[in-house]
């Protein structure tokens, strides 16, 4: 699947939300490898993150050579 029938047939992202050691939200776009982004309160760091994917796709449209995407379908919880 081309890379930017991927971009265009799905518009939302899947984050992963996470706190690290210093106690700040941390959200990484499990859609796109390293697009990572953190902030003080959830709000803070979900708007960092629609900031961090929008950048990204920009980089994608100027450099269109072939980058990991995945389409994730969904992210369930599982206990062990």
């Amino acid at each position: 699947m081309s890379l930017n029938k991927l971009l265009f047939d799905f518009m939302d992202y899947k984050v992963v939300l996470s706190k690290d050691e210093d106690n700040y939200y941390v959200a990484e776009c499990l859609n796109f490898p390293g697009c990572i982004s953190q902030g003080k309160t959830k709000k803070q760091v979900l708007e960092n993150i629609r900031d961090a994917i929008k950048g990204y796709i920009e980089s994608i449209k100027k450099h269109p050579e072939e980058i990991e995407c995945k389409k994730v379908k969904e992210v369930i919880a599982v206990t062990v």
